[in-house]
């Protein structure tokens, strides 16, 4: 269960991103986000070690593996021209454009290792991390915009 306000670190940094637990309303993910674990799991038990859940099985992913991650589209659709294609065909094309560039261009290596303290680190290992966003935030940080609360202020809107 969860609380539909409760938003996972990575989502606070992120900014427009809605919590998992938010059903219901537009732009929400909730549904495709709990419907996708059992496949998830599925994967799992087929590939075991030959795939790397990034970033539960830790944030270096070995040479060899198929890696599977999490992505927010919007992080980048706006930055491809939608050349007609609907929005979920966008929003594919964009991930796999921007991940192409960032392994061409070495950047993608930084993404998957994001700036985190240690306590955020243990934490966004349980909760999961959106590849692309910014870890500490710092203004000129070259290849990442800041987006989100400063470290620290992370407000809890649930009760433990």
């Amino acid at each position: 269960m969860g609380n539909a306000r409760w938003r996972r670190l990575t989502e606070e940094r992120a900014g427009g991103a809605k919590s998992v637990f938010h059903f219901d309303v537009q732009g929400s993910v909730a549904k495709s986000t709990h419907a996708g674990i059992p496949w998830l799991r599925f994967i799992r038990q087929r590939l075991g070690a030959g795939v790397h859940f990034w970033p539960f099985d830790g944030w270096d992913i070995p040479a060899g593996r198929s890696a599977i991650a999490e992505v927010y589209p919007a992080m980048w659709s706006r930055g491809f021209a939608n050349d007609g294609r609907t929005g979920d065909q966008h929003d594919a094309f964009s991930i796999a454009a921007w991940l192409a560039r960032a392994d061409r261009d070495g950047s993608l290596s930084a993404f998957l290792n994001p700036e985190l303290s240690p306590p955020e680190r243990i934490v966004a290992q349980v909760e999961g991390w959106i590849l692309g966003v910014p870890g500490l935030i710092r203004s000129g940080h070259p290849g990442r915009d800041a987006a989100g609360p400063p470290p620290g202020s992370r407000k809890k809107t649930e009760s433990a």
